[in-house]
């Protein structure tokens, strides 16, 4: 393919390893308020949103959920990632080779800022990108566009230039609404509940990140 003017990177589950941290502590608190689910469940119903759609589809579906449950769910979570979250194996050496390119990058997420700052913060990561973007924060979470055309016109290029590098389907339906490639980073294979969604849009899976290089024509 031709050599992408910029590449755009949810950040949870494409650059930091933080989605199965966050999918316990979600099932052992929906759970604990009166929402048993399965991590596959879970996985179809709730992955690529915001806590306050977690906490809002979990309400619909019967959790007896405080008032204040989004705000001390953010807590335990910061917490928790303060403590420590992986990287996505061979992420750094793929940006090396991004940047040895000359193709910029940026991070588009439905994550907040803070818990951005924490989780790319910690391995210095938050340099390495022209904007790190919430769509959360800007009003617009995924699956809406904006965050990725907001990451193209940080990165100065045209967004059906750019390609997405994204793990949900909410996600890819943003990168798809946007006008962009999407590429779909499966690294726990392709029979995963999301992997299946993401097939299902039509959008190519990877499952390691020293793949990409070559699909990005680089």
């Amino acid at each position: 393919m031709t050599r992408p003017q910029a590449v755009l990177f949810d950040c949870d589950g494409v650059v930091v390893d933080s989605e199965g941290m966050t999918f316990d502590l979600f099932l052992k608190d929906l759970a604990a308020h009166g929402l048993p689910l399965t991590p596959e469940a879970f996985e179809a119903d709730f992955v690529g949103g915001t806590v306050e759609m977690v906490a809002r589809r979990a309400r619909a579906a019967g959790a007896d959920l405080p008032e204040d449950w989004v705000a001390r769910f953010y807590d335990r979570m910061y917490a928790m990632m303060a403590a420590g979250v992986p990287l996505i194996p061979g992420v750094v050496a793929l940006l090396d080779r991004l940047e040895a390119a000359g193709v910029p990058c940026a991070v588009g997420s439905n994550g907040s800022m803070r818990k951005m700052r924490i989780t790319l913060g910690q391995h210095g990561l938050t340099g390495r990108f022209r904007a790190v973007l919430s769509g959360q924060e800007i009003g617009a979470p995924k699956p809406a566009p904006d965050v990725y055309l907001r990451a193209a016109a940080a990165c100065g290029a045209d967004p059906k230039a750019c390609v997405v590098i994204e793990d949900s389907a909410s996600g890819a339906q943003a990168g798809l609404a946007a006008g962009m490639r999407v590429l779909g980073y499966a690294g726990h294979g392709p029979d995963t509940v999301t992997a299946r969604q993401l097939t299902a849009l039509g959008v190519p899976l990877f499952h390691r990140m020293a793949d990409l290089p070559d699909l990005l024509g680089l």
